[in-house]
């Protein structure tokens, strides 16, 4: 529907139409409009501004706003428009204990089989790092993480971890503070690959319980900083995810 005053202002940068689909793309430009400003948390925006600022139909928008509703994203207000919504630090919190606890039997399941597949990607990788191609570097990290759920054989967990990665898309990449540069990230992974191609089950469960603890508490850490909640990600990451003593 055409924007009234009840719409905030918004500028976006008209979609490439190559490559990837239109409802990706448009995913990807309100990610990047959130994290320049240019869509704000809790503002209403409707359809018609986000297409016609994207030089596209409303079509791919609205597949866009249902999948990015969805992975609880934006709210939908029928016949109005939609707002951003960034998860708290809780539902991050909650989203990777949730990763922890697919993604570290897989890995272990993982170990020793075809690590030709991850040894490529992370060479990709390390290019992409060296061309300080961000986008590039964090798609080729969750088809990292896509190749080791698909050697582990359980296609709903791949599933879910797929969806997960979409829920925290559009709080960028863990580089956005610079807490973490994108070798240090590469690096995180080094230990996973080198413990599947040697058959090493349980250091490769170590590796990506590193890995992901990293990363969730420094994505977690930056929500709070973002919404100025006075949130102990430490003590709430512990309550939630953290295993007692001994049953590791």
């Amino acid at each position: 529907m055409p924007p009234t005053r009840a719409h905030a202002e918004l500028k976006l940068q008209p979609l490439p139409h190559a490559g990837r689909s239109l409802a990706e793309q448009v995913i990807s430009e309100v990610r990047r409009a959130v994290h320049t400003g240019a869509m704000v948390p809790g503002r209403l925006y409707s359809v018609y501004q986000v297409a016609e600022q994207l030089n596209v139909s409303r079509s791919p928008v609205r597949e866009a706003m249902l999948r990015l509703a969805e992975a609880g994203l934006v709210q939908v207000e029928r016949n109005r428009g939609f707002r951003v919504v960034l998860p708290h630090p809780r539902e991050i919190v909650e989203i990777f204990g949730v990763r922890l606890a697919l993604e570290l039997p897989a890995v272990r399941r993982a170990a020793g089989s075809d690590s030709a597949p991850l040894r490529a990607t992370m060479a990709e990788m390390a290019a992409a790092v060296g061309a300080g191609d961000e986008i590039l570097f964090f798609q080729l990290d969750q088809a990292l993480h896509d190749h080791i759920l698909a050697a582990a054989g359980n296609g709903r967990a791949r599933a879910m971890v797929g969806g997960l990665r979409d829920t925290m898309r559009i709080l960028g990449t863990s580089t956005d503070d610079r807490s973490r540069t994108l070798r240090q990230v590469h690096e995180e992974h080094e230990p996973i690959v080198a413990a599947v191609a040697a058959g090493d089950a349980e250091a490769a469960a170590r590796a990506m319980r590193a890995h992901l603890t990293n990363t969730g508490l420094i994505l977690a850490r930056q929500a709070a900083r973002a919404q100025g909640e006075p949130v102990d990600v430490d003590a709430l990451w512990a309550a939630i995810v953290d295993e007692p003593q001994g049953r590791r």
